[in-house]
Order: structure tokens, then sequence, then C-alpha cells
């Protein structure tokens, strides 16, 4: 299964994202790969310290490194690029976009959905950083994207200092530790709400794969990498 994290602007957790979904289907003791396709490599710099359950590549190693994973979770570049969506929509069976409860980033989102349809790809909005204390703002959001016939992950993952905190200290959030060393209270909130996302994210992909690969304009194998490396 190959997942892209894509996105226009920064600050929308497109790396945090990358590297949760890869963290959780890691534990359910898949093979997985983070590549990072972002010049800011911002992925490989939170991997650095090398306590992240799963390897980071730089997109020009993924060719080798990918061979023998389950899932390739690519983090791409904050661009509005054509070619460099195109070059990163062939290389994908799903794409996930990352979406601020903000105006700015509902909008840039449908902008990119816009672009995303002339490939007909698999696509779906992830709402993130989510203020509970907000609620409002969050429906809003899901609505207005609804509202242009994006698909949009039930699953919200929600704002927390722990995010910050995990990355600082270059874990993931179930991890998360306070400035006084304690385990952050409400981490497993992050966890479970990425885990949630890891399976609507199997569900849009098991449905596709049922589809004839012959309706697919540009040549999507839904064969799992298992199956085909054993052919």
């Amino acid at each position: 299964m190959f997942i892209t994290v894509f996105g226009q602007k920064g600050g929308v957790a497109k790396t945090c994202t990358s590297v949760h979904l890869a963290a959780c289907w890691s534990h359910q003791q898949k093979r997985v790969i983070l590549v990072d396709a972002d010049r800011n490599r911002s992925a490989t710099a939170y991997g650095a310290r090398g306590l992240l359950p799963f390897p980071t590549v730089p997109i020009e190693a993924a060719a080798k490194a990918t061979r023998s994973a389950e899932i390739v979770i690519t983090d791409g570049q904050a661009s509005s690029n054509e070619e460099e969506m195109k070059n990163l929509v062939e290389g994908a069976d799903c794409i996930v976009l990352p979406t601020t409860t903000q105006s700015r980033s509902v909008e840039l989102t449908v902008e990119m959905s816009q672009m995303l349809r002339q490939y007909k790809v698999p696509y779906a909005a992830l709402l993130v950083k989510v203020d509970a204390r907000k609620e409002a703002a969050a429906m809003q959001a899901k609505d207005l994207l609804q509202g242009f016939d994006i698909k949009v992950l039930i699953a919200q993952i929600p704002l927390l200092s722990a995010f910050e905190q995990a990355e600082t200290e270059g874990v993931t959030v179930d991890q998360a530790i306070d400035k006084r060393g304690r385990a952050n209270p409400r981490r497993m909130m992050g966890w479970t709400a990425y885990s949630n996302a890891c399976k609507e994210i199997e569900g849009i992909f098991e449905g596709l794969r049922k589809q004839d690969q012959r309706q697919s304009p540009i040549g999507w194998d839904f064969t799992p990498i298992e199956k085909r490396n054993a052919a």
C-alpha cells in the first residue's frame, strides 16, 4: 500500500501525520517505510535520533529501501506545483490531505482536490490540530470540505502539546513526556486518533483494491505488495 501525505502549505501537521501513520502500522507488525520527499527533510529530522519504530529514507533512496515494505508512506512536499503533484500521485494508492480548521487551510485543500480530480486518485482530508474547545470550527470545516465533495475521515487529530513534546524528543506521541519528565496525560488521545485514521485509510484501500484495474487511468496496482513479490 502506497500512501502519500500532501499539502499546499506548512504548519498543517503533514510530517507529524506521516510519522504517526507509519508508526501505527509499524506497531501492527507491518513492514513500513517512510519516504521523505520534502525538500526541507522534515521527516528525516524528526527521526534523526533513531527512536522511531520504522526507517525513514530520502526519496533518492526509496527505490531500493522500499523493496520489501508492505506499506510505503511518502511525506510529500508542501507545494502546489503541478508537476510535483503528478509525480506524487503516480506513486500513490491514496492521498491524505491534513487540514486544519482555519479557513485558509480549508481553502487550500479544496484547491488541491480540484487538481487531484483530474488524475482520479483516491484522496481524503484529515482534520488536524482540532481544538476540543472549538467544536463548531471543526464541524464547519468538515461541512465545507464535504460541500465540495471531498471525503473527510471521521478521525480527527486533536490539538495537543504532546505532539510538540514528542517531536522534540524524536519519538511518537504515545511516548511524549513533559518538562518534568512525566508522561503527558493526554498523549494517548493523539495516538488513538491516528490509529483510527489508519483503519479508515485501510478501508478506502481495500474498497479500491477490489475494483477493476483497467478503470485506473495511470495503472495503479492494488495487488498487495507481498503478493506482487511472490509472483
